[in-house]
């Protein structure tokens, strides 16, 4: 009979006012792809760290091929072939990617460790540069120096979590063959995804956890979407409604935006020109790290280098406006670094309303020399009522909230503030299917309300099932815009190469000479 890889048996854990996990029972055999669903704030990220030995369980027991074990720290779980990719990155900010990288492999010498990295991330397609300090890279590369840092350890159980959230589909077909092949020579891996497409298509056993407990157990393979959501959520996400609509005046007009990178590391904006329009809803897709950043810093204004007149909002010259000022013209924002950009980690849910609420003009003001407590509390309190936000209230701490429900409450705290112009990134970036559900409905609302909304992210699904256009960075430019129907997941990840050069060309070249001359 097969020793399991991995038995946990009653592992409990508790925080002040929450139950991470309660009794958690959990069986993974050798060369087992095991998903992990539950909604945001069941308690997957807090289990697998307990394995990892990032964290003390309260009790319970675990075993690892067949030996009772107490894994006490990472180190610890390392040695004994356990590796994880965080949701939230454990990476030092000042370190180069090497680095980082060389702090789990201390055997190796770091010229060794980098020649590994351009190896495997060749390999994976996870393009990274092992000279780059952390700080320099944007939400998606951090990830890629995760799963090259894991994979180098060759481990007998992998942990991740979330790990295709900004991965193009291309890239995400080539960790699945990776996978699979690890899969097959042994490996156990654990798999924390709230894509039930890619849970039915890669993995081979499911744990469903809600509240902290065990809800079911079943071979997602057998299983549809919907009996997923049913058994993770209690419900099947509601359908949402996107209806075609006529697009009101321009809110958002970039022209030919041309930017040097602020740093070496990177991308310098080449000619970048949109326009989003009230009632619409505009999407840029690509691969992280190919001028994103640098755009939404740009828009934000938290980079005022552009040249005048190249950014505009409504009928005002935006290009030189900081934050503040764009907030006036009705521009509010959502970063994609949810602690510390999105949300200051140490201070209570209800102060970090304030920090972008503070100007309103049309909404409950909350300082004006002092702090309106309590109205600022009542406020955020109907912010997380109203996105279903698991906090312990108004008071908690930002960095208290599982990635998900901090982001449903970054996400609620901008839509709230009824915008002209909503930017967003990665909205539904490791959110469940039923608040992710929620968060698209509500970004829809808005455009329905006639607000003009800029969406990036690399989730394509997600893309697709609210834009009206989509736009595609590749490289530092972007690419012309294309309706949604004319739109395809082929076409849109060509796209992600800079490819569409080559097809604009191919339809210049197939048009009449007259037409051309016009």
């Amino acid at each position: 009979m097969t020793i399991p890889r991995l038995q946990l048996a009653g592992i409990s854990k508790s925080y002040p006012g929450v139950l991470a996990n309660s009794e958690v029972c959990l069986t993974v055999m050798p060369g087992e792809t095991h998903a992990v669903l539950g909604e945001n704030g069941a308690g997957k990220s807090t289990l697998m760290k307990i394995i990892y030995g990032a964290i003390k369980p309260d009790a319970g027991q675990m075993m690892l091929n067949g030996q009772l074990m107490q894994i006490r720290s990472p180190k610890e779980a390392r040695a004994n072939g356990i590796s994880m990719v965080f949701q939230h990155f454990n990476l030092f900010d000042t370190m180069t990617v090497a680095e980082n990288v060389w702090l789990g492999l201390t055997r190796s010498s770091l010229a060794q460790v980098t020649a590994s990295i351009v190896a495997k991330a060749t390999e994976y397609g996870l393009d990274i540069d092992p000279a780059r300090p952390v700080h320099t890279l944007s939400v998606g590369e951090m990830q890629r120096v995760e799963i090259i840092r894991a994979l180098l350890t060759r481990p007998e159980l992998l942990i991740l979590d979330e790990p295709t959230s900004v991965l193009t589909p291309q890239a995400v077909g080539k960790l699945f063959v990776v996978l699979k092949k690890l899969a097959s020579e042994g490996c156990s891996i654990l798999y924390i995804s709230h894509k039930l497409h890619e849970i039915r298509e890669l993995c081979n056993a499911c744990t469903v956890l809600r509240a902290g407990k065990v809800t079911g157990v079943c071979n997602p393979a057998q299983e549809s979407n919907a009996s997923l959501s049913r058994m993770m959520i209690g419900a099947e996400p509601p359908q949402l409604t996107h209806g075609a609509q006529q697009a009101g005046a321009p809110v958002l007009r970039v022209q030919h935006l041309t930017l040097a990178r602020a740093d070496q590391f990177g991308v310098d904006l080449d000619d970048v020109s949109l326009e989003v329009r009230a009632g619409e809803v505009v999407g840029v897709a690509g691969v992280s790290g190919n001028g994103q950043k640098e755009l939404l810093y740009a828009l934000s204004g938290e980079d005022v280098r552009a040249a005048p007149g190249s950014i505009r909002i409504g009928d005002a010259d935006a290009a030189k406006l900081h934050p503040g000022g764009r907030r006036k013209l009705g521009l509010h924002f959502v970063p994609e670094e949810r602690l510390g950009r999105g949300a200051v980690p140490t201070l209570s849910l209800a102060h970090n309303l304030l920090l972008s609420r503070h100007e309103a003009i049309s909404h409950p003001r909350f300082a004006g020399g002092w702090i309106r407590v309590a109205q600022l509390e009542a406020h955020a309190a109907k912010i997380i009522r109203r996105f279903n936000v698991k906090a312990g209230g108004p008071r908690a701490q930002a960095r208290s909230l599982s990635g998900g429900n901090l982001q449903k409450f970054i996400v609620g705290r901008e839509i709230d503030a009824n915008p002209k112009l909503l930017i967003v990134s990665q909205p539904t970036w490791g959110v469940d299917v039923g608040a992710a559900a929620q968060i698209r409905g509500e970004i829809l609302a808005l455009r329905d309300a006639g607000c003009a909304v800029l969406v990036v992210s690399e989730e394509l699904d997600e893309l697709f099932e609210i834009s009206d256009r989509l736009h595609v960075m590749a490289r530092g430019r972007l690419s012309p815009s294309v309706p949604i129907g004319q739109a395809s997941v082929e076409k849109i990840g060509a796209w992600m190469s800079g490819l569409w050069h080559e097809e604009v060309q191919a339809r210049l070249s197939q048009m009449a000479p007259e037409v051309l001359h016009a």
